[in-house]
């Protein structure tokens, strides 16, 4: 499971697809309606929020802003809305991390988006994030 603090329009299709299809289990598993993956690290961030699965059907909505932006059909009603907006924190140093861990994907899975973003400076992170300076996160496998 890897729910990207990098905006999701750096994302290959297999990447952007791979997004939608964890975090909805993220989502089930916030909700308590499974009983995998009860314990992963990546989700460390929203458990330690008072609504935990308001903030994933917040993150849910940016991944399928994004895939309607290229015109895939993901299934909107899936998201379990809610209109409280939830901002997160995400460290220069985790933003970074996964920067490089992106770019080492997609330099071989698919090079054309590789060469569209391996040089960009100004990481944005996903739309619910704000940036601080830190390192990166004590939940991360690195």
């Amino acid at each position: 499971m890897r729910i990207w603090s990098l905006n999701p329009m750096y994302l290959d299709p297999q990447g952007l697809v791979a997004l939608w299809r964890e975090t909805l289990l993220a989502q089930a598993v916030l909700r308590n309606e499974t009983k995998g993956y009860k314990n992963h690290p990546q989700l460390d961030r929203f458990k330690a929020l008072a609504s935990p699965d308001k903030a994933v059907s917040q993150y849910l909505i940016a991944v399928y802003d994004e895939a309607v932006k290229r015109g895939y059909s993901f299934d909107k009603s899936k998201i379990h809305m809610f209109t409280k907006k939830v901002t997160l924190i995400v460290t220069s140093g985790q933003l970074h991390y996964e920067w490089s861990h992106l770019m080492h994907k997609l330099e071989t899975r698919n090079p054309e988006i590789y060469k569209q973003w391996h040089r960009e400076k100004s990481i944005i992170p996903h739309p619910m994030f704000t940036i601080i300076d830190g390192p990166v996160e004590a939940w991360e496998k690195v």
